[in-house]
């Protein structure tokens, strides 16, 4: 198998210019700040520590950008891992997040170079509004400790245990907390209005600002809230150290699953990321290029500390609508993020955690796709069930058993409705099909014609058996006309093999006309042509017709001109 390997940096190149250059590098000085607070705040609703989450961006948002299959893709920790990491980090440990990170880095890769990227858009939409809107309210409940200043020394990563735990503390709300919390909220939701009444305020990214001023407010006022330098000691003015992951076999075996878990959202939310992207700057990205790249940033982040990364979507549409056109911009956003490591960290001991509680409170509010609950008494029932479901066990059970549940049912609701489009049709016989010769002294007929409709696969092949019903009388010759029949899988072969077996056993023959490629192509290459006789297959119902009656028992030897 040939792998491709051709990043989006290589065809941008052959027509980059000091213009673009410029917006780049504007565009990347935007995202990069845009990305410090988002880092931070994700990382420690996610059980790590803040350094982790800003390496994470450093790293896997360099790599994403550099050897992508998107123009604009920006990489780094999102939301919609939250939930999974800190199940990880709860059940065993930050050490083997990274070693489950790495693992699924590995399958990603797996899945670009198998070029499986198409594959992930057979997700239903049912299934991903309902695990992101399920997501969003696991991380919505796991703010609700910092946001009250609650006094948890842990908080379980299972809902109903969560539950309990929260309800048991609630009377530990510390009210400067609470305060600093709310304000941050209300700031931060009312933003884009105030930014249009304060014009300087469009220049900084929304989460930014509440950053600055929400530290500014508890260090001017000298509030006893919770900050970064309190609960991690701030973050280190210096690179991570560089190694691999300290594993064992044991660990190994019970990571598989969690590893599964990261690289089926990191292929998801990357992709449908990267298509957002296209429709914004009319472009189309390479999924299988894309996947590469995802894996290989997967597999760099924890190298250096980090852990789960994907392509975020609210980033790109912002390094998108700063003028960024090229993987330049990703890069520089994650130099960016490197310069303020270096320079400014000391600072980000002073940020209190409450105001990254509310800025992931309000990431939170704006990736759920709300509207769609709403609009659920329009759709079917089959729509209803699938999404709530998958939305129900997100929140209360495991992304993974949602998704896995969400696709059985989307799948079984599939093929029920495709077996109910299936249909065979008993067809009336043409004026000249009643002729004596093809009727019995009774009067019924010697010849049946049936018509197939839709696909004869396993969910539908047992319609076959109406052709055996006595009811429908005791014919010499069957015909299936099969013209209107578009696919056809090994089960509806064996179908058709078990009813030509069973029709000859009542001596009675089987012809089949107007078959179409694909049927005809597996009845061809299986041998049941063969087995048929080519002379029982015909061009249409009429030259079937005249096969029957050459076939009539009463007619053998006749004049075979009909």
């Amino acid at each position: 198998m040939k792998i491709a390997f051709r990043p989006k940096l290589l065809d941008c190149l052959s027509t980059y210019d000091r213009i673009q250059f410029g917006k780049d590098v504007a565009a990347g000085i935007t995202v990069g700040v845009l990305a410090l607070p988002l880092a931070m705040a994700f990382a420690i609703a996610s059980g790590a520590s803040p350094a982790a989450g800003i390496w994470t961006a450093i790293v896997a948002g360099f790599v994403t950008a550099a050897l992508g299959g998107s123009r604009v893709q920006i990489g780094g920790p999102t939301g919609a891992f939250i939930p999974i990491v800190y199940g990880i980090v709860a059940a065993h440990g930050f050490g083997n997040l990274l070693g489950a990170t790495m693992l699924a880095g590995i399958m990603l890769l797996a899945m670009g170079i198998a070029r499986m990227g198409q594959l992930i858009r057979f997700i239903p939409v049912t299934v991903v509004i309902g695990f992101t809107n399920g997501i969003a309210v696991v991380i919505f409940m796991a703010q609700i400790k910092d946001f009250f200043g609650l006094t948890i020394d842990h908080l379980p990563a299972e809902f109903f245990a969560r539950i309990k735990v929260l309800a048991a503390h609630a009377h530990t709300v510390d009210l400067p907390t609470l305060a600093l919390s709310v304000a941050c909220l209300v700031f931060l939701l009312s933003y884009n209005r105030l930014a249009q009444l304060i014009p300087p305020l469009r220049r900084a990214p929304g989460p930014l600002a509440v950053l600055v001023v929400g530290t500014l407010a508890a260090w001017l006022l000298e509030l006893p809230v919770e900050t970064i330098g309190s609960r991690f000691n701030g973050i280190p003015q210096e690179f991570p150290g560089f190694g691999l992951p300290d594993l064992s076999i044991h660990d190994f075996g019970k990571l598989i699953s969690p590893a599964i878990t990261i690289a089926l959202l990191g292929a998801i939310e990357s992709l449908l990321s990267a298509r957002v992207a296209d429709s914004q700057i009319d472009d189309r990205h390479d999924p299988n290029q894309e996947l590469i790249a995802q894996g290989l940033a997967n597999i760099a982040a924890p190298l250096f500390g980090g852990f789960a990364a994907t392509g975020a979507i609210a980033r790109t549409s912002t390094n998108v609508k700063s003028g960024g056109r090229t993987p330049v911009a990703g890069m520089v956003h994650a130099v960016v993020l490197l310069g303020i490591v270096l320079i400014a960290a000391p600072l980000a001991s002073y940020v209190p955690l409450a105001t990254l509680s509310a800025i992931v409170m309000v990431v939170a509010v704006n990736m759920g796709e709300w509207h769609e609950f709403k609009e659920l008494r329009r759709y079917s029932w089959n729509y209803r069930v699938i999404l709530l479901a998958t939305f129900f066990v997100t929140v209360l059970f495991d992304l993974t058993i949602a998704v896995e549940l969400g696709m059985v049912l989307a799948s079984l609701f599939f093929i029920y409705r495709m077996s109910e489009l299936t249909r065979i049709e008993r067809l009336p016989m043409k004026e000249e099909a009643h002729d004596p010769r093809f009727l019995y002294p009774d009067g019924t007929m010697r010849v049946a014609t049936w018509q197939l409709f839709g696909s004869l696969f396993f969910g539908a092949v047992n319609k076959l058996e109406e052709l055996l019903d006595p009811r429908e009388g005791h014919p010499e010759v069957v015909i299936l006309d099969m013209t209107r029949l578009i696919q056809l899988d090994t089960t509806g072969l064996e179908g058709l093999e078990n009813l030509r077996d069973k029709l000859a056993k009542r001596g009675c023959r089987l012809i089949l006309c107007g078959l179409n490629s694909q049927p005809g192509s597996l009845l061809f290459r299986s041998g049941f042509i063969d087995q048929l006789g080519d002379d029982n297959v015909c061009a249409d119902l009429t030259q079937a017709l005249r096969r029957a009656w050459v076939l009539l028992p009463s007619l053998m030897g006749g004049d075979e001109e009909y």
